[in-house]
C-alpha cells in the first residue's frame, strides 16, 4: 500500500512539474520574421528573445513582478497539494494517533503556507505599488 501511495505522490508532482512547464514556457518566440532575417547582433537578441518578454525591472509587467508572481504561484500549488495529501493521509490513516497527527501537522503546515503565499503577494505588490513612480 505504501508503494502505491508514494508511486501515486510521484506522479503527481512530475505532473504537476510537466503542467507547470507547458503553461509558462511558449512553444516558439514570437517575433517578426523580417528582423530576424538580417544578421547582426541586435536583431538576433531581439530574435531570441521574443515579442512577449519584459524589458524593465520594476512596475506592471516587469521582470521582477513576474518571477515573483510565478514563485508564489508555485508556494499557493506546492500548498494545495499538500492540502490535498495531507487530507488523504488523514482519511487513510485508520485512526492510529501517530498517523492522525502526521497528518493533522501536514494540513495545518499547508494552510499556514497558502497564508504565508496570499500575504507575500500583497505585500511584494503593496511595496512595488509604492517604489515604482505612476507615470
Amino acid at each position: 500500500m505504501k508503494k502505491l501511495t508514494m508511486n501515486t505522490l510521484r506522479t503527481l508532482a512530475v505532473g504537476s512539474v510537466l503542467a507547470l512547464v507547458a503553461v509558462f514556457v511558449p512553444l516558439a518566440p514570437s517575433a517578426n520574421a523580417a528582423d530576424c532575417d538580417t544578421l547582426t547582433i541586435g536583431n538576433g537578441v531581439d530574435c531570441a528573445k521574443g515579442a512577449e518578454v519584459p524589458d524593465q525591472l520594476f512596475g506592471d509587467g516587469s521582470i521582477f513582478t513576474t518571477i515573483v508572481n510565478v514563485l508564489l504561484f508555485v508556494i499557493g500549488a506546492i500548498s494545495v497539494i499538500m492540502l490535498i495529501i495531507g487530507g488523504i493521509r488523514y482519511t487513510i490513516s485508520n485512526g492510529d494517533s501517530g498517523s492522525v497527527t502526521a497528518a493533522k501537522n501536514t494540513i495545518m503546515y499547508a494552510l499556514i503556507g497558502l497564508a504565508i503565499a496570499f500575504l507575500a503577494f500583497a505585500i511584494v505588490n503593496w511595496v512595488l505599488g509604492a517604489i515604482t513612480p505612476t507615470a
